[in-house]
């Protein structure tokens, strides 16, 4: 497991530049003499191209080595982020960003599946939250450390914040990270297939429309907490730190218990509609929200780690492009989420109805998760909470 720590220093750091960004465009506009709406264009240019990245090349390359892939996808990243520090003006920042974005979708889809390797089948679950794990605590710990460096420095300050964990993880990982036999070359019949998989797209569904519920609707959280509980831009700390600590929780504790029930669906259904509850309770509880912020904080993070479990137990050839799908629907999802919100505020809606909306989206989710009952069957095995009790008797 020591291995998976270094992956996950690199999720940290994929994790503090995905959120930190949408915290600098005032004063990245301001400095490259831009507009907000414009400077904002960096946020989706960096999600779309995580969000192609991932499955391309996890389809194309996935004959070669992954510890290969790895270490090369995190030197891509860290270069577009230094590029990003240096860029002197719009055009230069959004390819930086475009640069980014395809070294974290690479990263973010192979270190998992190399994580589940690296721990084996008795430890995945747990391997599989450490790498979430990383990627909440960027958001957490690292999102606010990276505003609060940028307003004591400038942004770009931040941005070699980044750029430097990504080296220190480049470095760690291209010294300490083990060779890792590459999986079976992926036809293109097989990739395409991975699209229309009647098992694959559920799963990715459920995880895409959760995005879209809870980290489209954290974009504007400062709104609905103004709204529906008369909270001021200042007093709004305690309750990013409530739904952060709630994450972090969320993605530790969810692959134990992955491990130690091996009831993955029943996970992935109590998870969701504890989303979907907490989520709805903002507008309700108003500025005592912190309760339902923590439960929405662990859950939207803690299902991704059954939704990953399910996913590498679909039949090998398909399984590290199916992880890919899914960490590409994340994305997706948080950019839909968050561009459907915003043009429903610039529509007239009151905040703090968004998180009714959400609410309804996540229970979309739900539904689509409970309508697919049977779950992916690993090679010559039966259902994955089969496969998995299999596991814990042996």
């Amino acid at each position: 497991m020591r291995k998976v720590w270094l992956l996950m220093v690199g999720s940290f750091t994929l994790g503090l530049d995905a959120y930190v960004m949408a915290g600098l465009l005032p004063v990245v506009a301001d400095d490259l003499g831009t507009t907000v709406s414009l400077a904002g264009q960096m946020v989706t240019v960096f999600t779309l191209a995580y969000a192609v990245s991932a499955p391309l090349v996890a389809g194309l390359l996935s004959g070669v080595r992954p510890r290969v892939l790895i270490v090369a996808a995190l030197a891509v990243f860290t270069l577009g982020n230094g590029l990003t520090a240096l860029a002197p003006g719009l055009a230069v920042l959004l390819v930086s960003r475009a640069v980014a974005g395809v070294g974290a979708g690479v990263y973010s889809a192979l270190s998992t599946a190399a994580a589940a390797a690296l721990a084996g089948e008795e430890r995945r679950g747990r391997a599989l939250a450490l790498v979430m794990g990383g990627m909440s605590s960027g958001t957490v710990l690292g999102v606010p450390l990276g505003v609060l460096l940028a307003d004591h420095t400038s942004w770009r300050a931040t941005m070699w914040l980044v750029a430097g964990l990504g080296a220190v993880a480049l470095g760690g990982l291209a010294v300490g990270l083990p060779d890792i036999p590459a999986g079976p070359a992926v036809p293109v019949r097989a990739r395409l297939a991975a699209l229309a998989d009647r098992k694959v797209l559920p799963i990715v569904g459920v995880s895409f429309l959760g995005a879209v519920a809870s980290l489209g609707l954290y974009t504007y959280l400062a709104p609905v907490l103004a709204s529906s509980g008369g909270v001021g831009d200042g007093a709004v700390a305690p309750y990013l730190w409530a739904w952060g600590i709630g994450g972090v929780l969320g993605s530790v504790v969810a692959g134990p218990l992955v491990d130690r029930t091996g009831r993955v669906y029943a996970l992935v259904t109590g998870i969701v509609l504890a989303l979907v509850v907490a989520i709805g309770a903002v507008p309700l509880l108003g500025a005592a929200a912190h309760p339902a912020l923590v439960v929405w904080g662990a859950a939207g993070w803690a299902f991704q780690v059954p939704q990953q479990h399910r996913l590498l137990a679909l039949r090998a050839e398909r399984g590290t492009v199916a992880l890919a799908l899914n960490n590409s629907a994340l994305y997706l999802g948080s950019a839909v989420g968050s561009g459907a919100a915003g043009l429903a505020l610039a529509a007239g809606l009151a905040p703090e109805y968004l998180p009714w909306a959400a609410s309804a989206v996540a229970a979309a989710g739900l539904l689509l998760h409970l309508s697919h009952r049977a779950p992916a069957r690993p090679v010559g095995a039966g259902s994955d909470d089969t496969a998995a009790a299999g596991t814990r008797r042996a």
